[in-house]
């Protein structure tokens, strides 16, 4: 099912779903359940799964020559999300990103997600390479996000990068992408990042799911002002408690957000045992707040770990 048809069956209510992270290579699909299955009370109308580009280190051999050796440590998106709807009868939203990922590949991983009947993905430039400064698309690859939604709607029309193909049958993805309340950190400013997301929503996004924030006002000023702007398309808070005093300016730095003075002010007064229950409170304060504010969903990053969630869904929902 769409994930668009979700929130229209809901009537108003705020649904509940999570993100989670492909396991290490090397670790079995029970790791992937492990951090679901506390999870399921809550009826998660959809289930998230990130896509990881693949990295390499260069290698000297014996002989003086160099060799690209791959060292991708999550692979199986995929079939992680095929996995989860067969154990879970759940809808699952796989990750689509640009980097290290020609058209054509891109193009048999829709027709694979297709087959299995995964309606929705969530389409993203990604992250740069740990070795680059900046972001370096495949040689044959899409250059950013507006250019990925572009083929997966193409896709959508029955348009195959091979021209010849003909009567071909259309896909029906149901696309969202991302947005950031706070800017994204590459934008030249908010209204250049504006303009990009207006972009992406014009060329058939159909839903905005918005990167993790800790101050509910940077996330209803985003709302009001993609509203403003013409953006109609619901828009997801991206959720994620605090849940160690290092995170404070981890988090901050990582994703170029900022933290609230009151929470800082809270977790630098109190000891490291009780910074845990600090953010989890400023968590479902967050969220009963959302709640009540009428947002469609509720999106919590767990990162594969469920507690914490947990917690707040019992509080809130």
């Amino acid at each position: 099912m769409h994930i668009t048809e979700h929130i229209k069956n809901a009537k108003g209510k705020t649904l509940f779903s999570i993100e989670i992270l492909p396991p290490l290579k090397g670790k079995g699909i029970e790791n992937v359940f492990k951090g679901i299955d506390p999870l399921m009370e809550f009826e998660p109308a959809f289930i998230d799964v990130t896509y990881h580009r693949e990295e390499f280190i260069v290698k000297k051999m014996p002989d003086g020559t160099e060799d690209r050796i791959s060292t991708k440590k999550r692979p199986g998106t995929v079939a992680i999300c095929a996995a989860i709807m067969n154990k879970y009868k759940v809808d699952t939203v796989p990750h689509l990103i640009c980097g290290g990922f020609s058209k054509e590949e891109t193009e048999n991983a829709l027709i694979d997600l297709n087959f299995l009947g995964i309606d929705n993905v969530l389409v993203l430039r990604g992250d740069n390479a740990k070795n680059e400064t900046h972001f370096v698309p495949d040689k044959n690859g899409n250059k950013n996000a507006l250019e990925l939604l572009q083929q997966v709607q193409d896709l959508n029309q029955g348009k195959y990068l091979d021209e010849e193909i003909i009567e071909a049958t259309a896909s029906r993805f149901c696309c969202g992408v991302a947005g950031y309340p706070e800017k994204h950190y590459e934008a030249i400013s908010f209204d250049s990042d504006m303009d990009f997301l207006k972009r992406k929503v014009a060329s058939g996004a159909d839903f905005i799911v918005t990167q993790m924030f800790f101050d509910n006002k940077k996330y209803f000023d985003f709302v009001d002002r993609c509203t403003k702007e013409g953006i109609h398309v619901p828009i997801f808070p991206g959720i994620k408690p605090l849940t160690g005093r290092k995170q404070l300016t981890a988090l901050a730095k990582i994703f170029s957000i900022a933290m609230p003075s009151d929470l800082v002010k809270e977790v630098e007064k109190c000891s490291d045992e009780s910074v845990k229950q600090v953010g989890l409170e400023w968590c479902v304060q967050q969220c009963k707040e959302l709640k009540n504010a009428g947002v469609p969903v509720l999106h919590f990053y767990t990162m594969g770990v469920s507690e914490a969630t947990k917690y707040i869904a019992h509080r809130v929902l």
